[in-house]
């Protein structure tokens, strides 16, 4: 399914046709409108068909139009589903799997042509290789745990109208914009800063700073979160947003499962604490033991000299 943005094609997707490719021909599933805008870009990583799934009330619904487009052509061209992992996706696919009688495997890192794919289970500890069943399993991929790579192909739109709300629909019946930030979605950034307790409530003058000298994205500990410290919706770990940056530091976090399991595929983790006996040290591959208020003003300053 094409993530986006009022057209603006979110990085993810280029993940996921990526990943769809071993197992035969990828149709892009365009739901909302703006399906021949995207079209030229979604050839372009290998999609043979864009379905244009458009619906007259879509904008004041929530959920079911995806599920009704990917549920009528898992009904009428059973073939695997691939989903973005995030809190809508992973809804998206739950009902899926209800309703096709499929199988869902979540927060995938991989998917081989046989259909099975390879993910994380016991909070992160262990990676195994799973397979789903039915006519079309369904899997939600993790954004930034697949490197796209382009396969140009030729697409053709095929329009798919959906079918007006019933009475089981949720509608929305106002709606305010959330605020757009700056800096890079979290869950696609390439670079990650997130702050734990250590951190303290202080994350304007630690944390933030540094992602804006390195152009990177916010996250957050559970217990910050909990705390009333920062944005809940910037949580990194099991109950918030999995990420898989080229570099991620970790200021002031001790390192637990909750959080681990939702940012150890990280390419590069650097962890700043001054407890060296803190468990996240042990998947650090740099580890800084030291006072983190006074590092990374300094780190700021010199990334500064160095710009």
């Amino acid at each position: 399914m094409v993530e986006h943005d009022a057209g603006q094609l979110n990085p993810v997707t280029a993940e996921l046709i990526t990943a769809a490719r071993p197992l035969g021909a990828v149709s892009a599933v365009v739901v909302g409108g703006h399906a021949e805008e995207l079209a030229p870009q979604l050839a372009q990583y290998g999609a043979v068909q864009v379905v244009n799934a458009t619906a007259a009330d879509y904008d004041a619904r929530l959920i079911t139009p995806e599920v009704d487009a990917l549920h009528a052509l898992g009904q009428a061209n059973p073939a695997p589903i691939i989903i973005a992992a995030d809190r809508t996706g992973n809804e998206i696919a739950g009902r899926l799997g209800a309703r096709l009688a499929s199988g869902v495997l979540a927060n995938v890192s991989a998917i081989a042509a046989d259909r099975s794919a390879t993910l994380s289970i016991f909070g992160g500890s262990t990676e195994v290789t799973a397979q789903a069943h039915g006519n079309c399993p369904i899997y939600t991929v993790q954004p930034g745990a697949i490197e796209p790579s382009e396969a140009p192909a030729q697409a053709q739109i095929a329009p798919m109208p959906l079918p007006a709300a019933t009475e089981r629909d949720v509608q929305v019946v106002g709606f305010t914009a959330a605020e757009k930030s700056a800096r890079p979605e979290l869950g696609t950034a390439k670079t990650v800063v997130a702050g734990g307790r250590g951190v303290g409530d202080d994350f304007a003058g630690v944390v933030e700073p540094l992602a804006d000298a390195l152009s990177a994205a916010v996250g957050a500990t559970r217990d910050v979160v909990d705390e009333g410290w920062y944005d809940p919706a910037l949580q990194i770990g099991q109950t918030g947003v999995t990420v898989s940056p080229d570099l991620y530091i970790g200021l002031g976090i001790s390192g637990a499962i909750q959080h681990t399991s939702g940012m150890q595929t990280s390419g590069t983790i650097v962890v700043v604490n001054q407890d060296q006996d803190e468990p996240f040290f042990q998947i650090a591959d740099l580890g800084v033991v030291t006072d983190l208020h006074e590092f990374v003003p300094a780190l700021i300053e010199e990334l500064k000299k160095r710009a």
